[in-house]
């Protein structure tokens, strides 16, 4: 009994060590980000340059945190991509509950993008999955080797309450 908890206890730690160990530094498009720390790496690959999943330690649940760069002139324009961003909802006009903003960071602008509603969930030309009460929270970074798109996407409290995080990491970078 004292051998099978500690073996448990063993690979307890061992789990743990490995998100700590996990880099707290990573680069996309030749910016680079700090990853915010209880923010779980995922295994990113093709079009996704970086991947996280915010855990509400609550509730369970959790958000995706997903970089995309395609470098100079690549990924199409803000607009196009807060417009395909929205297009992601099931509401339309003020029942989706979008925000945009822009800010100058460093030399660089960033666009914010929020929307509230239900996101349908899914690869680009598979099947969607309607997530009631989910949030976006995305960035598009003007940056020198092309834009960044950044896109949280989740349950709205847990969305919401990485805001200031996201922000963090985000305008880390520019600065």
């Amino acid at each position: 009994m004292k051998r099978i908890l500690m073996s448990g206890l063993t690979v307890a730690m061992l789990s743990m060590s490995t998100v700590a160990d996990e880099p707290a530094k990573f680069e996309v498009g030749g910016l680079k980000f700090a990853r915010p720390v209880k923010w779980e790496v995922q295994a990113a690959g093709g079009m996704r340059k970086a991947q996280f999943k915010v855990a509400d330690a609550k509730t369970g649940a959790g958000a995706e945190v997903v970089f995309f760069h395609f470098g100079p002139q690549g990924g199409g324009g803000v607009k196009a991509n807060v417009d395909r961003w929205l297009g992601q909802f099931v509401e339309k006009g003020a029942a989706l509950k979008s925000k945009s903003d822009e800010v100058t960071v460093g030399k660089s602008k960033v666009h914010y993008v929020s929307a509230t509603g239900t996101y349908m969930d899914g690869p680009p030309l598979g099947e969607k999955t309607a997530r009631a009460n989910y949030s976006l929270f995305g960035a598009i970074i003007e940056a020198a080797d092309g834009s960044i798109f950044v896109k949280m996407t989740g349950p709205a409290a847990l969305t919401q309450s990485s805001i200031p995080a996201f922000k963090e990491m985000v305008e880390g970078a520019l600065k």
